[in-house]
């Protein structure tokens, strides 16, 4: 049996690396290409606006992005 000696440092950026490949893959694996549940452009800014945590610039930049986008023409 061959023995590899690591420091501790490295053992524990090997350790955090780890932990994020699992969880991205844990991300992929989810169906995280699913189109929207709606093809209403006005859900779709409200549920935005409700967070609270994007500007007004960008919601409104949001939104012509989204009437522009051929999923969401009716």
């Amino acid at each position: 049996m061959d023995t590899v000696v690591i420091s501790k440092k490295e053992y524990q950026e090997l350790f955090d690396k780890r932990l994020r490949y699992e969880y991205l893959c844990q991300i992929i694996e989810e169906d995280i290409f699913s189109p929207p549940p709606t093809k209403r452009v006005e859900e779709v800014i409200e549920a935005f606006k409700q967070t609270k945590l994007y500007k007004q610039e960008f919601l409104k930049s949001l939104e012509k992005g989204l009437r522009r986008s051929s999923y969401f023409k009716k």
